[in-house]
């Protein structure tokens, strides 16, 4: 779970902190741009027997003419207006688990034999990253597609956000959804065939819809310092909270996250 948690703070973060912390690119002419830092992040993990973990989370960004590197995503512009960016983007994918990570009581109450599962393993996502910005707030889409072959799946993600100045610092609250296909939630939510041909239980939820809802907060402290965070929260569908894999009665997942970073 520790890499799911990572997935789902550098995935959200650079666009709340990395990418207003540098801007959107260094100034024209101008040298490119740093930051690293370091942030910890508490999550209630809805997977069975995992618990509420806090992980210590490393920053790093870079912001070129072109070329940009926020936490665990990869993008290049090929459109930057100031109001509207197009980019290619690649990133890579920490969803899943260690089956060693899970808890073999909770999984043995689901039905399931620990010694039977598979790790469901890491990833990398190839696709084009589009953020409208104006007056009305910010919304931002990805549409990504597995690259390794791991769940041989796709990803459509869409996010809206309203900044809201206080003082120095700049407060957006989000809302947003998440469409996984069929082979994506299968292979993070539900039984491999191999898992089934072991006489594990059969259960593939497929293609699901995930919403959800935050806050984000950053704040520069001096010249070269910053504070950022978010809360979020996301509602499970059914398809995915009936999974055996998870936590009985699971309806969603929360996190909250803290972090602080210097540019250079």
């Amino acid at each position: 779970m520790k890499k799911l948690l990572l997935s789902v703070l550098l995935s959200s973060l650079p666009l709340a902190a990395f990418a207003q912390e540098d801007g959107d690119g260094p100034p024209e002419g101008g040298p490119p741009r740093w930051s690293v830092g370091l942030g910890a992040m508490i999550k209630d993990s809805p997977y069975a027997g995992e618990g509420t973990d806090v992980q210590p989370i490393p920053l790093v960004s870079y912001e070129g003419e072109r070329f940009y590197f926020r936490g665990i995503t990869a993008g290049w512009r090929f459109i930057d207006t100031g109001a509207f960016e197009l980019s290619a983007l690649g990133k890579f994918r920490f969803d899943g688990f260690k089956v060693d990570d899970l808890g073999r009581v909770e999984l043995a109450r689901n039905g399931l034999d620990y010694r039977l599962l598979d790790d469901r393993d890491m990833g990398f996502d190839l696709g084009l990253g589009m953020t409208w910005k104006g007056r009305g707030g910010e919304l931002e889409v990805e549409l990504l597609a597995d690259a390794t072959g791991t769940s041989e799946g796709q990803e459509v993600s869409l996010q809206y956000g309203y900044p809201i100045e206080i003082g120095r610092g700049q407060l957006t609250p989000n809302i947003g959804v998440t469409w996984q296909s069929k082979d994506m939630a299968n292979y993070y939510y539900g039984t491999l065939d191999e898992e089934v041909a072991r006489r594990v239980v059969d259960y593939k939820p497929g293609a699901v819809t995930v919403p959800h809802i935050g806050v984000q907060y950053f704040r520069p402290i001096g010249e070269k310092w910053s504070v950022m965070g978010f809360a979020r929260y996301s509602s499970l569908p059914d398809e995915i909270s009936d999974s055996p894999l998870l936590e009985p009665d699971t309806d969603g997942s929360a996190s909250l996250f803290i972090g602080f970073s210097r540019g250079f």
